[in-house]
Parts: structure tokens; C-alpha cells; sequence
């Protein structure tokens, strides 16, 4: 069996992995080098938890996606990936915690919450002002994004996988299972669009449900009197008071703070300009603002733009795409903590292992094995 794959990301590499290891011979297009830097997938680090409130589902799918990492760094001989524990505040109405605790408490995941007149000295560098709920979770971490994704490529590359860099894909027929390459029509038994934010490029029927969301992460330069609390800070979730919804990735092993407002554009498309404007900035400046203390003392170190696309209510889209092919969207801003499970899950389909809609249900968190 010969599949391609249009995309070397964290929905493309994870599941060539998957292939490559169920002895399937696998060809990934990636229209720029492998690993990408515009694509979604490159970044210092991303947040992985079990924790999912109000997207019923994905906290099932948490363990075995931590079984698919550890899965992951046996193969790749090293693990890219540092356990923190996260604090979820909230200044709005809305009271987090009982749901949070009852979904932990299922998985056997410790959670307690946090009496807020000792906040600011457990969390010295958290604006604490407004704040009406906070909680401590375990199961999170750090993922380090970059360093998976050229982990992967190199061990396709080692592994017998036809790594495709600079090979822009521009047509691709799911029925035949064939992909145009630089006017070059090339045949396989099935094809993977994991394409991210180009996917209506390619699968135009797609473009309503997979919308690019243009999005802008800060990295930030702390004071240098608040190194020693950043060394022990937790991954922070500031939930605001409904302006904003701001997550915050300490600096460790050699990355730097990142902050971010999970809240989706939904504007934009993939090879747009990436110059980031004074709207791009300005959300993330005002999470910045209401998140840390003394946020005037940080300096911007990067203003960067990446492009997720996102669906309506945030689940993954995975499933066939006409005779002889898949469509992978691992989507809407929580991908990464997922990508090696989504990967296995195509590779079972594609193999038949599993049936093809109970792997598009189970990857929309909608139950199924």
C-alpha cells in the first residue's frame, strides 16, 4: 500500500509515523521545507492537559493521547515534553470548577481549587485583581512543538519515508487517489489533505467548515527580578471576564514566555502577509494586560502570526474524502496534544483496522474506539 500525504505538520507527520510503522509506504508533500516554519504546527511550545471543559470528549481522548506521546518518544529515543501544572482562573460569572473537578475526577486526574487571598503569593506573577475563581489541574505540560516536528521528520527520513519538502501540491483527486506536483500527476493507493490553513486550497468543498483563523502569540522578555518566579510558574488560563481568554507558557528549556488569546479571528488564509497590524496586536496586548502583573516591565521580544483553522464547535474534522482518501483536520487551536493520536487513528482506518466512521466520531470526541 502507497499513501500520500499533502503536509508535513503535527496532522501530516504524526500520521506517515502511524503508516511508516504499520509497514505502509508513505510520500509526504509539504509545499515548503520539512519542518515548515509558516506552518501551524511551528512553535517553541504548546500546552497539553486532560482538562477540556465545555468540549464534551476530548478529556476521554487525553489518556490515550499521553499513551500515543510516550508511544512517540520511545521511537524517537527522546522526549520532547516537560510536565507543569496549570492554573485555570476566571474573572467572569461563569464558575468553572464544578464541571472541571467532575471531568477530573473521572479520569483520576488531580484538581483542587485555590483559595484567592493566597493567589499572589503562590503565583507572583499573576495580575490577581478581578479574579472570582482559580484551580490547580494536573496532567499538563509542555510540548515542544518545533523540536517534535523535526524529530518526526527525521525519523520518516531514517525510516524509509519519501520526504517531499518545496513540492507544492495543487490538485489532488481523492477518488483516484492521485496528487499534481509541480504539473506532475503521481498515483497512490489512497491520499491524506492534512493540509491546515490551505485546506480549501485543495479541498474547496471543505472552506465552510474549516475556516482560517489568523491568529498572534506575544513572546515576551520577563523583568529580570521575576526570573525566579517564572522558573516556577504554572501554565496560566485566564479566562477574563469575557474580553479576552489568554494562555500563558512559561519560559523553560530554552523557550521563551509565550502568551496568547485563544479567542478565534476566523479571518485570513495561509500565505497571507504576515506582518502583524495594531488589530492583530492589540487582543493580546490586552490579555497581556489583565493576565500578568506589572505587564508595562515585559519586553516584546516577537509579535508572531500563525493561522489555525477552526470549525463551528471546535472538534476535529477526520474522515473519508471520496473513494480513496482522508481529509485530517486536527483543529481549532488544540491539535498538537492530540497529533499522534489522530495520526494513529487515520492509520487504522486507511489499513482497516478500524471502521472508517467510528474513527471520524471518536476524533470529533464523539465517543467510538
Amino acid at each position: 500500500m502507497k499513501v500520500a500525504i499533502v503536509g508535513a505538520g503535527i496532522g501530516g507527520l504524526p500520521a506517515a509515523w502511524a503508516l511508516r510503522k504499520a509497514g505502509v509506504a508513505v510520500t509526504v508533500f509539504d509545499q515548503g521545507p520539512i519542518p515548515n516554519p509558516l506552518a501551524t504546527s511551528h512553535d517553541e511550545h504548546r500546552i497539553t492537559r486532560h482538562i477540556y471543559p465545555g468540549l464534551d470528549g476530548y478529556g476521554q481522548l487525553m489518556p490515550e493521547a499521553f499513551r500515543a506521546y510516550d508511544a512517540l518518544w520511545q521511537d524517537l529515543g527522546q522526549r520532547h515534553f516537560e510536565p507543569r501544572p496549570m492554573v485555570h482562573v476566571s474573572r467572569g460569572e461563569v464558575d468553572y470548577f464544578p464541571a472541571a473537578e467532575a471531568e477530573m475526577n473521572a479520569l483520576g486526574i488531580p484538581i483542587r481549587p485555590l483559595p484567592l487571598d493566597g493567589l499572589a503569593a503562590m503565583i507572583p506573577v499573576l495580575e490577581t485583581s478581578g479574579i472570582r475563581e482559580a484551580f490547580e489541574v494536573g496532567g499538563t505540560g509542555v510540548l515542544f512543538a518545533a523540536r517534535i516536528i523535526s524529530a518526526l521528520a527525521a525519523w520518516l527520513a531514517e525510516h524509509g519515508a519519501d520526504l517531499r519538502p518545496h513540492s507544492r501540491v495543487t490538485d489532488v483527486d481523492p477518488d483516484s487517489a492521485t496528487v499534481t506536483v509541480d504539473g506532475n500527476r503521481e498515483s497512490f493507493d489512497a491520499v491524506i489533505v492534512a493540509a491546515g490553513a490551505w485546506v480549501s486550497d485543495l479541498v474547496p468543498q471543505a472552506a465552510q467548515r474549516l475556516v482560517p483563523s489568523r491568529q498572534l502569540v506575544l513572546y515576551l522578555e520577563p523583568p529580570q527580578d521575576m526570573a525566579s518566579a517564572w522558573a516556577q510558574a504554572p501554565i496560566i488560563i485566564d479566562m477574563g471576564s469575557g474580553s479576552y481568554g489568554a494562555y500563558v507558557l512559561p519560559p523553560c528549556n530554552g523557550t521563551r514566555l509565550k502568551i496568547g488569546d485563544h479567542r478565534f479571528t476566523r479571518i485570513g488564509h495561509g500565505s497571507d502577509d504576515r506582518t502583524p497590524t495594531a488589530a492583530d496586536i492589540a487582543p493580546v496586548r490586552e490579555a497581556l494586560t489583565g493576565t500578568l502583573r506589572g505587564s508595562e516591565r515585559y519586553r516584546i521580544i516577537e509579535e508572531k502570526i500563525c493561522y489555525y483553522t477552526v470549525s463551528a464547535d471546535e472538534r476535529f474534522v477526520s474522515e473519508p474524502l471520496g473513494k480513496s482518501g482522508w481529509l485530517l483536520s486536527a483543529c481549532s487551536g488544540h491539535g498538537f496534544k492530540l497529533g499522534p493520536l489522530m495520526g494513529l487513528g487515520v492509520a487504522d482506518a486507511l489499513t482497516g483496522k478500524r471502521a472508517a466512521a467510528d474513527v471520524s466520531r471518536w476524533a470529533a470526541g464523539l465517543g467510538g474506539v
